[in-house]
């Protein structure tokens, strides 16, 4: 997802889209400890995702105020 996707989700799809994304990303890390994955850069590319939807969140929030 490209930020300008980003960009054009409600807030209430950011808020749920960023809970669905944690909720994976805490799962790969699981899977991860037990087992290594194929592809471990996975992982990072998904903390960074989650990164810029709540850098997005935090900056919606920031011009409301």
């Amino acid at each position: 997802m490209k930020i300008a996707e980003i960009r054009e989700l409600s807030t209430k799809e950011l808020v749920e889209r960023i809970d669905a994304e944690v909720t994976a990303y805490d799962q790969k890390v699981i899977n991860h400890s037990i087992s290594p994955s194929e592809n471990p850069a996975q992982i990072k590319q998904q903390r960074r995702m989650i990164a810029r939807m709540k850098t997005e969140l935090r900056q919606r929030e920031l011009n409301n105020k």
